[in-house]
């Protein structure tokens, strides 16, 4: 699926998805049709590593259950090297080849589809489509004790089945679906359907609830179309269910990334408990990978692996094989172009994080300034590595220590998940570099502490990528303003959108919660816009629902500052997406200042000022990478006062901690 959608065109992937299409129209409506198409380009621009089924030897292991030597099996990419979550992992048995458990994570997409359908001895069931997945799932059923009838259109495939004990039946040569599952069952209806069929045809679905029994059970592990006739379900109650995967903590980010566990009690089959039971079977002779391999590929031969998936219909289990020497492959770094010489007083920079944001945003932009680009790291490799060819570093990583390290880097870009920017930045000022950080600069007060600390040590430049202060909008409003003695009142609202409860940046460990991560740039604006310290904050949030999992991300926030002005800022996670995003309003003297997500700015009863429109939404990343540039390369005050820096990042914090303890 991902190999064909991603040589796809454009066309072709909106057809795909028209779920993100509407979501790419309500971005044109509110910033822009150049913005909304770069935000596409550079989605569909994030590499995906492919694979999630191998066989390897634990180097390195920090997990409980494992220790280095150990073979295991692990849904990690294809790839030498893979680094895989506790859970997600499984110690193969001595009598189990390589090749053979190599196989164990698809089968247990099967298994996990089998769970659900609850066979008993002696039962029969049909297994409709029998591709790699479906003949496993006949090998598993048989091996419970069940009678099984295999359907698909392909002989060759049919005729495997049957080695496995299955009887078979081919709508391609003529044979009645519906009618072979009532011959099957003895005119009985069959007690239930497994569908692992990849089509668009809704006719897999409705010929399994035409052939079973009442009560039947009907699940689907692969993907067809599910335009379904109520009768055909509601005169038999059938019970109908898709299965997720390979198991219960698939897509739950505390059992997948942070190893815990389900309890057995409660939850009998988990993702990793589901490995375990195929590999024993693997070991009892119960299941027989062998006649499934259709072919070999050497690893460095891929490319020709993903065309055989694509293109030859009868290719099954594809094996790619690590015929060559491990050890030159166990490297942190590579070399992507000769290692720049930059001129004296350049600024060169390591980039620690290479997703989304950065190779959108800031690296285009750091590229623009003149910066010579040296490393980026990433965890995994993958990100480095294609994001840092195409934009010109001379080296990817995956060793962040190296890389702040590196005598030959003298300013660090951390553009990382939130709980480590403060690490990071204190690490990087403590070796000696020139800093920018994305926002936010900490989680708490005491790793706030931390960082000051460390820059009052290194006497270097630190940034917070606070870049709505330099959108060029945003610096007409500041010298508008200029004129005005009198106190202002600000009003800004940010229409954030709703991000899932159980996404990292809600989480208050990893990621902050939304008031850190994003309300930040808007505290971070209106101290700007004020040009005076703040000194009183006042919060409130929604009150505790159960029509929300998440409050906090619907706040509003107010600011007093020394010269007498204020400021509501109302961050809200409940607007509409075709809402604009964003909205800025000033209040002074007499007059008003309305600027319009980035776009449109507006003067009135403003003298000399009425309007500023933009082509294109600017909101201020290029020219606030060019000030820090500027400001490594000809020294000199920081573009944004540290003083500043650290009052916004404590008024964050403070009014984080205000929200979360609103009764």
């Amino acid at each position: 699926m991902l190999v064909d959608f991603g040589r796809s065109g454009l066309v072709a992937k909106a057809r795909s998805q028209p779920e993100k299409v509407r979501q790419v129209l309500d971005k044109v409506a509110t910033d822009g049709v150049t913005t909304a198409v770069d935000a596409v380009r550079s989605k569909l621009g994030q590499p995906i590593p492919l694979g999630y089924c191998n066989v390897g030897v634990v180097r390195d292991a920090r997990a409980e259950g494992f220790k280095v030597g150990d073979r295991v099996v692990s849904n990690g990419p294809h790839a030498d090297v893979v680094s895989v979550p506790r859970n997600l992992c499984a110690t193969i048995p001595d009598s189990v080849s390589d090749e053979a458990a190599s196989f164990t994570v698809v089968a247990s997409i099967g298994l996990q589809g089998i769970r659900l359908a609850q066979p008993t001895l002696g039962e029969a069931f049909v297994v409709t489509g029998v591709g790699l997945i479906g003949l496993l799932t006949v090998q598993m059923l048989r091996a419970q004790g069940c009678r099984v009838l295999a359907i698909d259109f392909d002989a060759d495939k049919l005729e495997l089945a049957r080695s496995f004990g299955a009887e078979t039946c081919n709508p391609g040569a003529g044979e009645d679906p519906v009618a072979a599952g009532t011959a099957f069952s003895r005119g009985q209806g069959v007690d239930g359907v497994i569908v692992t069929a990849s089509t668009k045809s809704s006719d897999p679905i409705t010929q399994a609830a035409r052939m079973c029994r009442k009560r039947g059970r009907i699940v689907l592990v692969g993907v067809t179309g599910l335009e379904l006739n109520r009768a055909d379900f509601y005169e038999k109650e059938l019970s109908f269910q898709v299965s997720c995967s390979y198991g219960p903590g698939r897509y739950d980010p505390a059992y997948e990334e942070g190893g815990q566990d389900y309890p057995l009690g409660f939850v009998r089959w988990t993702e990793q408990r589901n490995f375990e039971a195929v590999l024993d079977m693997l070991a009892a002779g119960a299941l027989d990978v062998a006649p499934l391999i259709s072919h070999r590929v050497p690893f460095d031969e891929a490319p020709r692996a993903y065309q055989l998936l694509s293109t030859d219909k009868a290719a099954l289990g594809i094996l790619l094989t690590y015929g060559h020497a491990t050890e030159p492959r166990h490297v942190r770094s590579v070399a992507l172009t000769d290692t720049p010489v930059a001129a004296s007083g350049k600024a060169v920079v390591g980039f620690v994080g290479a997703g989304n944001y950065a190779s959108r945003m800031l690296i285009p932009a750091f590229k623009a300034s003149g910066a010579t680009l040296h490393s980026i790291a990433s965890a995994g490799g993958t990100n480095a590595v294609v994001h840092g060819r195409r934009t010109g570093f001379a080296q990817a990583t995956s060793d962040t220590d190296g890389l702040i390290a590196n005598p030959e880097i003298n300013a660090v870009a951390i553009v990382t998940r939130h709980n480590s920017h403060a690490r990071l930045t204190a690490q990087a000022l403590r070796a000696g570099k020139h800093v920018f950080v994305e926002k936010p600069l900490a989680l708490t007060h005491e790793e706030l502490e931390d960082v000051k600390a460390a820059h009052a040590e290194s006497g270097k430049h630190l940034m917070v990528g606070f870049n709505r202060r330099f959108a060029p909008q945003v610096q007409k409003m500041k010298r508008l303003l200029g004129a005005v003695t009198a106190p202002k009142s600000f009003v800004m609202v940010m229409n954030a959108g709703t991000i899932p409860a159980d996404h990292w940046t809600q989480d208050p460990a990893t990621g902050g919660g939304r008031i850190i991560g994003e309300a930040c740039h808007y505290i971070d604006l209106m101290r700007f816009l004020a040009g005076a310290p703040i000194i009183s904050v006042q919060a409130r949030r929604m009150g505790d629902t159960d029509a929300e999992a998440v409050t906090e991300d619907k706040a509003s926030i107010t600011l007093g500052f020394e010269d007498g002005s204020f400021g509501t800022i109302h961050y809200l996670a409940n607007g509409g997406a075709s809402f604009a995003k964003e909205r800025v309003e000033v209040f002074a003297a007499g007059r008003t200042l309305q600027l319009d997500n980035f776009l449109k700015l507006r003067g009135f009863n403003w003298p000399g000022f009425k309007k500023q429109s933009l082509w294109r939404q600017d909101k201020g990343q290029t020219p606030c990478a060019a000030a820090f540039v500027t400001a490594v390369e000809a020294g000199g005050t920081a573009p944004i006062p540290a003083t500043d820096l650290f009052e916004v990042a404590k008024v964050t914090i403070d009014v984080a901690e205000i929200l979360r303890a609103q009764t």
